[in-house]
């Protein structure tokens, strides 16, 4: 369960840790943290949501003439930590929303975003989307400034051991540190890549597993930086190894009953979940552009690297895009293989979840499972299996995403407006830009 605060438990928690200054965080609609820094003086004023930021200068937000927007800290949210102060003062952190000066919650908010969607599954009877990510990282070496080289920090491969993983005693500090801050951490090891590195944390609540997201991505880059290594979240930072993912599991709870078990079925599949599945698998190119936002998201999603590009499913196989992990009972969920840590947590649950809902109401027919391994699958193979792949750069994925009513309805107008027209432009700067694998095919041939 999530962690409850009272504001008497904040008030109390800073006198007794001696903390100085908080941090009013919030997540532009990019996905960057973002946030305000006030003394303890004033955190009585930020509990009363009285605390206003100009917002005409952040991704995705408001025109400079409707700039004001109000901070309302989540007080479950609190966190103090473990750098930025001295032994005599600490800082701390609360995640906001975002409201209007009319008291109305801005559209543009990405957590906002995601709390509409759940209220969506509280009216079709459903408590809880508990979700269990995995967010994978690189490890590079820096130089003298403290600036990221391409040296990668060892030569390791999946679950190996020091010396050849020398990311493991940085690892072990981040667990360390987030054991400290209330995250219930279930594994972390060696991935595949050299320099490449996996901390699992245990299932929470949609809105409690995006804020854990969020610090856990400060967590890795604060302490990675004492170690002097540079932490990526960058999908694809190295050319002939595998990219970075981050595989989310999700289930839907009514109370204390997951609604995706059936004991009485053969994969132990309810219909909730088969009907929840289809709706994934029915938007996943409409959602691809927000799970795997950046033009190098796309070179993550090649055949040959483990990572998903077809639209299936499988109980085992970990070619298609959603798989089914072997427990059952309340452990019962779905495993969505695309998403890589890049993405927006918020808007990503987000689009996911209204695509299950959406699978639930209309109940879909979900497609006959993929048991093959689907990258030695020849295009007449493919077609008549019904498989389709997924978008392959950022252009299409956004194309994919206009054209997908449902995934729209989730973001909400603002969002969307504003999401596809910073991609756009993303994208058209990579397009016109000259790279070096250009200069070095074609400039000595012509």
């Amino acid at each position: 369960m999530p962690k409850r605060f009272t504001r008497e438990d904040i008030l109390r928690s800073v006198e007794e840790n001696n903390v100085e200054f908080i941090r009013l965080q919030f997540t532009d609609l990019l996905g960057t943290i973002k946030n305000v820094e006030i003394p303890k003086s004033q955190l009585g004023k930020a509990l009363d949501n009285k605390m206003m930021f100009d917002g005409s200068s952040i991704e995705g937000f408001v025109r400079i003439e409707e700039s004001d927007m109000y901070l309302h800290p989540d007080p479950n949210s609190w966190v103090i930590y473990p750098w930025g102060g001295t032994e005599d003062s600490r800082v701390a952190g609360l995640v906001c929303d975002m409201y209007t000066p009319d008291g109305e919650p801005f559209a543009g908010d990405p957590r906002g975003i995601l709390k509409n969607v759940l209220k969506e599954a509280e009216a079709m009877g459903f408590s809880a989307l508990n979700v269990g990510p995995e967010p994978e990282f690189f490890l590079f070496k820096t130089d003298a400034k403290g600036d990221p080289t391409m040296d990668l920090n060892d030569k390791g491969g999946y679950f190996d051991l020091a010396p050849m993983d020398l990311g493991e005693n940085c690892r072990r500090d981040i667990v360390i540190t987030l054991d400290k801050l209330g995250f219930e951490i279930e594994a972390s090891h060696h991935e595949v890549a050299p320099g490449q590195h996996e901390i699992d944390f245990k299932y929470t609540d949609a809105i409690t597993a995006a804020d854990n997201i969020q610090v856990f991505e400060l967590v890795v880059k604060n302490i990675a930086r004492r170690y002097g290594l540079h932490a990526t979240f960058m999908p694809k930072p190295l050319y002939g190894v595998s990219g970075s993912g981050m595989h989310t599991h999700l289930s839907l709870f009514r109370g204390e009953e997951n609604t995706f078990y059936d004991p009485s079925d053969e994969l132990g599949l309810s219909r909730t979940a088969r009907y929840f599945l289809a709706g994934i698998l029915k938007h996943a190119k409409g959602f691809t552009a927000i799970t795997n936002p950046l033009v190098n998201s796309y070179k993550r999603l090649v055949p040959g690297y483990e990572a998903p590009c077809y639209v299936a499913w499988s109980p085992t196989n970990r070619s298609p895009l959603v798989r089914i992990p072997a427990s059952r009972g309340l452990s019962t969920r779905l495993e969505v293989r695309s998403p890589d840590p890049a993405t927006n947590p918020y808007l990503a649950l987000a689009v996911m979840l209204k695509a299950g809902l959406d699978g639930i109401q209309n109940q879909l027919e979900l497609s006959q499972e993929t048991d093959r391994n689907i990258y030695v699958m020849d295009e007449e193979e493919l077609d008549r299996a019904g498989i389709e792949q997924l978008p392959a750069t950022l252009k299409e994925a956004l194309e994919e995403l206009k054209k997908d009513p449902v995934i729209c309805e989730a973001l909400g107008e603002h969002a969307l407006r504003n999401f596809i027209e910073a991609k756009e432009i993303e994208w058209d700067m990579f397009r016109s830009q000259v790279h070096p694998w250009e200069r070095e095919q074609y400039l000595s041939l012509y």
